[in-house]
């Protein structure tokens, strides 16, 4: 399951790249100071200028949860191919979160994306804590 844990990665830094590309123009054209910004000035650009950087902080939250549980999957032995897959399928719908976020950010699939890829986490701990305990 590491290389879903470093795919989600990469995706990360790709959503960094992104925040800054849609930013830093946006705060070009208007003209502020980037030595003296306000998180009052960042919040005045328009949302495509600040979606990218919002999904940027997610990818740091619940994902945190997704790499300790495929850590710990992966040296305690239990990454069979269930596990492999769903893992697949958390990265995928991280994915397709962020891009919803960060173009259209329609609210309601973005919240579907969020709840399916929130199932695979349980999954992949509930499958993780019957072989433990029937161990």
């Amino acid at each position: 399951m590491l290389t879903q844990v470093l795919t989600l990665i990469v995706w990360t830094l790709i959503m960094w790249f992104w925040l800054y590309a849609t930013r830093i123009p946006a705060m070009h054209r208007a003209r502020l100071d980037v030595r003296k910004v306000t998180r009052a000035d960042v919040e005045a650009l328009p949302p495509y200028a600040t979606r990218a950087a919002d999904n940027y902080n997610h990818l740091h939250e619940q994902p945190t949860l997704f790499y300790a549980l495929a850590f710990y999957t992966n040296l305690t032995g239990m990454a069979d191919v269930t596990n492999e897959r769903l893992a697949w399928a958390y990265v995928g719908l991280r994915v397709a979160h962020s891009l919803v976020q960060a173009t259209i950010n329609f609210v309601p699939l973005r919240f579907s994306l969020f709840a399916l890829a929130s199932a695979m986490l349980i999954a992949i701990t509930v499958r993780d804590v019957i072989v433990l305990i029937c161990i």
